[in-house]
């Protein structure tokens, strides 16, 4: 198939478009998340997007208008519990999440059991996103950029030394919700790509990969950006010519290039040591 026929088909612009979107967005995203080892609220947040479409999928409403506010109030949930319980960032996670699966196997079962348009979101297909998924991924994906860049120098403080930036004047507690409902959003735009089960990843992987060949914020983040628009538009045509599952394929993409960088960076390292 010539190019041109295979970027004629309208599901396939679709895909590619939301995927550019998405990828720039988590790339963004999970760079900050990376670097305060926040990386494991991606996928705690991604199951309860699961309770959440279970809970969209039994009343037959559109599940991104019930995921959006319920992740991200579970968002401000995990971040309370770290601030007023007192507890490690990865316990509040694991509570909050827990209760998100739980909802969704409850709901699950009551319905009937599990569906396809529920697993559609488990294992994510982004060539079936429709036309109205896909402006509202691009609008809602455009509000999140345009904080991100609004807040930039107070997220980059207090990514780096919290308290300094709280002695610097710097609303690290405005700060810290504001990281956590732009994760939540994300999240919930995340999981029609790739799926619930694999949000996490595009979270990270572009990250810890751009982390490997570059110390500098701004390259990192250049690279990192990179690196999650490669593996979604290079796995979104592997998975079409191939025929294989396309979150699962954009994941394994994205994975296969942190692992060229991590092995082409140890060989550097071993090179250096001989010299």
């Amino acid at each position: 198939m010539e190019m041109i026929d295979f970027l004629s088909y309208g599901f396939i612009q679709r895909a590619l478009i939301t995927g550019f979107f998405i990828a720039l967005l988590c790339s963004f995203l999970g760079f900050f998340l990376v670097l305060r080892r926040l990386s494991l609220i991606g996928d705690g947040l991604a199951h309860v997007t699961f309770g959440s479409v279970a809970v969209a999928l039994f009343f037959k409403t559109f599940a991104l208008y019930v995921s959006i506010p319920v992740v991200m109030i579970s968002a401000l949930g995990i971040l309370r519990l770290i601030e007023k319980a007192k507890l490690h960032g990865d316990a509040a996670i694991g509570i909050v999440s827990s209760l998100g699966i739980a909802i969704g196997i409850l709901l699950a079962s009551l319905a009937g059991g599990f569906n396809i348009d529920l697993f559609s979101y488990l294992f994510g297909n982004i060539l079936a996103i429709s036309r109205e998924e896909m402006i509202l991924s691009i609008l809602l994906s455009g509000v999140v950029f345009l904080v991100i860049i609004f807040f930039y120098h107070d997220l980059l403080s207090v990514t780096f030394d919290e308290e300094s930036a709280k002695a610097a004047g710097v609303k690290t507690r405005r700060i810290n919700t504001l990281l956590f409902l732009l994760t939540a959003v994300t999240v919930v735009l995340t999981m029609k790509a790739v799926g619930i089960l694999l949000t996490s990843a595009l979270l990270i992987l572009p990250a810890v990969t751009s982390l490997q060949v570059s110390k500098g914020f701004k390259a990192s983040l250049l690279i990192s950006s990179l690196v999650g628009v490669l593996s979604v538009i290079g796995g979104i045509f592997i998975s079409f010519w191939l025929n294989l599952p396309t979150g699962a394929t954009i994941v394994l993409f994205n994975f296969f290039i942190f692992m060229l960088v991590f092995a082409h960076r140890r060989y550097n390292i071993k090179k250096r040591r001989l010299l």
